[in-house]
């Protein structure tokens, strides 16, 4: 449980530095930059945890396709942020523990109460707080948080099944692969197409051609390599530990600091809407969440 408190606390500096740049590079490349710099830390840890040639799986497709769902969700995270206040952009996409909570039991046979889908109606009047759809408000790309958080709770499932068998780095360094390799085929692809500027913030965050850094947000960049590989085996590491219906509690530690950040680096304050569909996902998640770790007492003690 303290390391997905951990490496939720440490993920968020990133999305700070993230939307710091996202007016003036593309997303492809931060990420790109960022997982080039996580290679040697992340292959160091697997030698530290398992030895290289734990690289070499049977889990090899498996592992690919968690890694492309999560560059799938990351991305379309990261492109909510240059549109949205950075608290409602993190603030929807902590759904996702919802989402793992209902994916939990058709796809690990966990199981899911009444309550939970009660929680689930509690947490859609907290999305739609801070969505305000029919407002001259709305803000579309708040949809790209909400896909993301599905997809994130997708490849949480996996982490979950892949667990058994395969340790919290290696699963990591894949990951940390899929995100490198897709984001230079997105970028080639919108090259290609000759994919400048489409008139959003969000879209343009995407198509951006690549530019040479300034030595200040070169480092930035680079520093959210050695956050991504130590937040990466973090959370990885605590959704192998215990079920994914008890842990994903402790992703609401991030809606401590995704108001923080956004005052102290953007000067944003949240609006009164906001902070009440925060304040519904998290009512919302908990209520789903410690019901689940009520029906069998012990779990989270013994796996923590």
């Amino acid at each position: 449980m303290v390391a997905l408190a951990l490496g939720v606390f440490v993920f968020s500096t990133q999305d700070a530095i993230i939307k710091s740049i996202s007016g003036d590079y593309a997303v492809t490349q931060a990420i790109v930059i960022r997982s080039i710099v996580s290679l040697p830390i992340l292959a160091a840890m697997v030698h530290a945890e398992s030895g290289l040639r734990s690289l070499v799986s049977a889990n090899f497709w498996p592992l690919a396709v968690r890694g492309l769902i999560l560059l799938t969700s990351y991305t379309a995270y990261y492109m909510a942020f240059p549109a949205l206040p950075l608290a409602e952009a993190i603030a929807l996409f902590f759904v996702a523990p919802i989402f793992v909570t209902l994916l939990a039991g058709p796809l690990l046979g966990e199981n899911v109460s009444f309550r939970s889908w009660f929680a689930v109606a509690i947490g859609f009047v907290g999305v739609l707080f801070i969505v305000r759809p029919g407002s001259a408000l709305f803000e579309p790309a708040a949809l790209l948080s909400l896909f993301s958080a599905a997809a994130y709770a997708l490849a949480m499932i996996f982490a979950r099944k892949l667990g058994v068998s395969e340790p919290a780095t290696v699963m990591a360094f894949y990951q940390n692969g899929a995100y490198l390799l897709g984001a230079i085929v997105i970028a080639a692809v919108c090259a290609a197409l000759g994919l400048t500027k489409l008139g959003h913030p969000s879209l343009d965050f995407l198509v951006r051609p690549w530019v040479t850094p300034t030595a200040k947000d070169f480092l930035l960049m680079a520093a959210c390599g050695v956050i991504a590989a130590i937040a990466m085996s973090l959370l990885t590491q605590a959704y192998r530990l215990a079920e994914a219906n008890l842990v994903t509690v402790f992703e609401y530690t991030g809606m401590i600091w995704a108001p923080l950040w956004g005052f102290l680096f953007f000067g944003e304050i949240p609006r009164w809407t906001t902070l009440i569909g925060m304040l519904l996902i998290v009512v919302a998640g908990l209520y789903s969440l410690t019901g689940a770790a009520a029906a069998k007492p012990g779990i989270v003690a013994e796996k923590a």
